[in-house]
């Protein structure tokens, strides 16, 4: 491939300490080199002027729910948002079809690519996939334009997982989660309410309220499983040990667990998950009435931990008012909300491993809870001193769709903006929120970071994020605007591995993403032992579980 230059950007890249300085970018067979490179100063080069523009790296999503059965299950759950919604079937400049999908809440695979890459995303993980899903996953993956994927294996409530927390076989769970991941092509692993969605599968009125509380049948409580697959990962050398949605989410008064939770994890690198439902204080014996009135933000306490504790970090899970989908590997919580809304709702049992809920809801600015979870997510993003330590997400699409992300940035860098929006919700948040107080606004730089710099650091991906000489050619150019929402929901270009996907604001061409996995060292004479009990157990023979390295397509291990 020749050599591209990018010329007279202003330059937005934290990881190598560039902040809004004119540079020049010099791009071959898909990767940043240097200027010194051969061929670099030859006339052949390609040179795009981009004088005035500002330059990022392509944006990456730790955490949204594209892909699987219980997205499927989500896109067939209402019809009647695909018969709303416009619908996109024409070709690219280059003459490819940009294949049709629904604009809703769930976007099918096709769209959600070209959604993404209209963003500036280039690389985006599913946060929650069971294991026995991992080959459909990988097939949809396949079919998604643009975007390099990942996902995360749920294991916080595998019984493999939970009999060795319960026995306190650290080598067996290091040896487990290294042959999951593996085997399943996955890149981290996820725990899901540990322990609770077991209850639930047990019990309808099962669950897991305290992170000490004994899961019945495997003498194992939360706090164990946190701790064990936590050091696990950890020792094992994942590039991202582990990715946690604590006990009681959405629970009036479950900052008290999230706070126990952090504190779980000793001093270990770990991430938790949508922390704004996290986060909650109140709670009353008196019923929903008196939930309501203690209800409260609980984000000062809980971001002054992960302020001074740099081996943590967060994604927000923002929420955004209308209609979505709420689809979660938390069987319980899917429970709830359908009680809580009435509206239709599927559940999932999936074997040894996990459930999920899904179910259609909707966040309105006047219902004060709805308008409280708005103000706590933006809390996070302001109170947290160091965007290394914070991502940017909506939990797509539990929290709002990831398109609302030009939006949240416009609220954090304009304060004006932000008082004028607070003003429009319910007006009881301004005594359960420190929102009203906060007057921070954030910087492109930081922006930059909490979008792409930050979760690439935290994924372990050593060559996304950033604009280095050795990065993956994955780059955004803005045309700059005192309207940040407007700027930032219409790159002027998108370049993906050194193709211009996007130029002069419209799609040219689509390209094919790669799979990030995670191929970590452990110890194999343990895979007779893992696959006999696996055989043993599950509904299928362990050799039609899991994908293969020929399979489906380019894999990248990280």
């Amino acid at each position: 491939m020749a050599i591209l230059k990018l010329s007279g950007g202003t330059v937005y890249d934290p990881t190598n300490g560039v902040d809004g300085e004119v540079r020049d970018l010099w791009i071959q067979d898909g990767k940043i080199v240097a200027a010194s490179a051969p061929g670099a100063d030859s006339e052949s080069v390609k040179t795009i002027d981009l004088t005035g523009m500002v330059v990022m790296a392509g944006g990456v999503d730790m955490h949204c729910h594209i892909a699987g059965p219980k997205v499927n299950t989500a896109r067939k759950m209402q019809p009647e948002q695909t018969r709303a919604a416009a619908v996109s079937s024409r070709r690219a400049t280059d003459g490819s079809w940009l294949h049709g999908g629904s604009l809703a809440s769930v976007p099918s695979i096709f769209t959600t690519g070209y959604q993404y890459t209209g963003l500036g995303y280039t690389t985006c993980f599913d946060a929650a996939v069971s294991p026995l899903a991992a080959r459909h996953v990988h097939r949809e993956f396949d079919a998604i334009p643009n975007v390099d994927t990942g996902f995360f294996a749920l294991v916080g409530n595998n019984h493999f997982v939970m009999d060795c927390a319960a026995r306190g076989d650290e080598a067996g769970l290091q040896s487990f989660l290294g042959w999951l991941m593996n085997k399943a092509g996955a890149f981290a692993p996820k725990i899901v309410n540990p322990g609770g969605v077991e209850l639930f599968k047990q019990s309808r009125d099962g669950n897991a309220r305290d992170l000490d509380q004994i899961v019945d049948g495997f003498n194992v409580t939360p706090r164990q499983i946190i701790k064990s697959v936590t050091r696990a990962a950890n020792e094992i050398g994942l590039p991202h040990p582990v990715h946690i949605h604590t006990n009681n989410l959405g629970v009036p008064g479950n900052w008290e667990t999230t706070l126990e939770t952090l504190k779980s994890v000793d001093g270990m690198k770990a991430h938790l998950t949508h922390i704004q439902f996290h986060s909650y204080g109140g709670g009353g014996a008196g019923g929903d009435a008196d939930q309501e009135q203690t209800l409260c933000s609980k984000v000062r306490p809980l971001a002054e931990f992960v302020n001074s504790h740099k081996n943590v970090t967060v994604d927000v899970g923002q929420v955004l008012f209308g209609k979505t989908t709420s689809m979660t590997g938390d069987g319980p919580l899917g429970y709830y909300l359908q009680n809580v809304s009435g509206e239709r709702w599927y559940c999932s049992d999936t074997e040894l491993e996990s459930g999920c809920g899904v179910s259609p809801i909707a966040y309105k600015n006047k219902n004060f809870i709805n308008a409280l979870q708005w103000a706590i997510g933006l809390e996070w993003y302001l109170m947290v001193d160091d965007p290394w330590q914070v991502v940017m997400s909506t939990d797509h699409p539990n929290g709002g769709s990831f398109l609302a992300y030009p939006h949240i940035i416009r609220l954090l860098m304009d304060r004006s903006f932000r008082e004028e929006t607070l003003a429009g919700v319910n007006q009881r948040v301004l005594k359960h929120s420190n929102l009203p107080d906060l007057d921070r606004e954030y910087t492109l730089g930081e922006i930059a970071v909490i979008t792409r710099a930050g979760p690439a650091r935290i994924l372990g991906l050593p060559n996304k994020g950033h604009l280095g000489v050795g990065a993956d050619a994955d780059i955004c150019v803005y045309n700059p605007s005192s309207n940040y929402e407007e700027m930032f929901a219409l790159p002027r270009m998108v370049i993906k591995a050194g193709y211009i996907l996007v130029d002069d604001t419209e799609i040219r061409q689509t390209v094919s993403g790669k799979t990030l996995t995670a191929s970590p060292n452990y110890d194999q004479q343990r895979d007779s032992q893992i696959q006999e009990w696996f055989n043993e157990n599950y509904s299928l023979n362990v050799r039609s579980f899991g994908v293969s390295g020929d399979e489906p397509r380019l894999q990248e291990s990280v």
